[in-house]
């Protein structure tokens, strides 16, 4: 990991630690979002969630934010943010806060009003239905508290989806008279109802049947992006990624402080 451009450009950060779960962000992605907010960081507030080991907050004070606040709740990778900061002397400018990105330290910490607001959250609470719901709820919170040209940016995995369970599933067919056929498989399974065996049989197969039918059905659906307050998302994707940018909305609640 490096920094990409002004005042520590090319200077190389720590990485973390071995089995720290990180969420790698490619140069060309992190160049291209800042390219997106250029002109957004000279003499601005910050504020970097799941800040990981600092590549965005890092950057941001490179490229002249004022202040960056970073929130990471890894104690051992916060060590390393540490240093990261320590080793590029912007001690002044970046404040390290080990806390949960989601809870209240995360609105307490944050500048009033913050101009950048940057939320990376694991992918597996993004993909999570419940989990999801905190992770909103905390985004919009922090959009409000950005000042009137600001921008808050949320990195999600892309395409975008949850997976639910289809509680309409239907029921497994009772026993047929006659002489039928049914489906295994690709197997096609033929019984005779006049055979000696054929009740064994029958059992068998609804039993499997049923143990089918109980299993959930899964079906994904497109999760909504609008956030209560907000303007947005313009939505840039890089394959496997995407960031979505918002403004807070004139017609919110005032930013904090602003």
């Amino acid at each position: 990991m490096r920094i990409i451009s002004g005042q520590y450009r090319r200077r190389k950060l720590l990485s973390p630690p071995d089995g720290a779960i990180t969420r790698p962000f490619p140069d060309m992605v992190k160049e291209a979002m800042f390219n997106l907010l250029r002109g957004h960081f000279e003499g601005e507030a910050v504020l970097d969630c799941f800040s990981g080991t600092g590549t965005v907050g890092l950057e941001a004070a490179s490229r002249g934010a004022s202040r960056v606040v970073c929130i990471e709740r890894d104690r051992k990778v916060t060590r390393v943010l540490e240093q990261n900061v320590e080793m590029l002397g912007c001690e002044e400018v970046v404040e390290v806060v080990t806390g949960d990105a989601l809870g209240p330290t995360a609105i307490h910490r944050c500048p009033k009003p913050v101009h950048i607001v940057f939320f990376d959250p694991p992918y597996a609470m993004v993909w999570d239905a419940e989990e999801w719901v905190r992770v909103r709820t905390q985004f919009e919170r922090l959009i409000q508290q950005l000042d009137d040209t600001g921008y808050a940016v949320l990195r999600t995995p892309w395409p975008l989806f949850h997976q639910v369970s289809d509680e309409q599933a239907d029921a497994p067919a009772g026993k047929p008279a006659g002489r039928i056929e049914m489906v295994d498989g690709e197997e096609m399974i033929e019984i005779d109802l006049n055979d000696e065996n054929a009740e064994e049989l029958m059992d068998a197969f609804e039993k499997d049947l049923a143990r089918e039918a109980s299993k959930p059905k899964q079906e994904t659906i497109d999760i909504d992006l609008t956030m209560s307050g907000a303007i947005g998302p313009e939505t840039h994707s890089y394959g496997g990624m995407a960031l979505h940018l918002y403004m807070r909305d004139p017609e919110s609640r005032p930013a904090e402080g602003g």
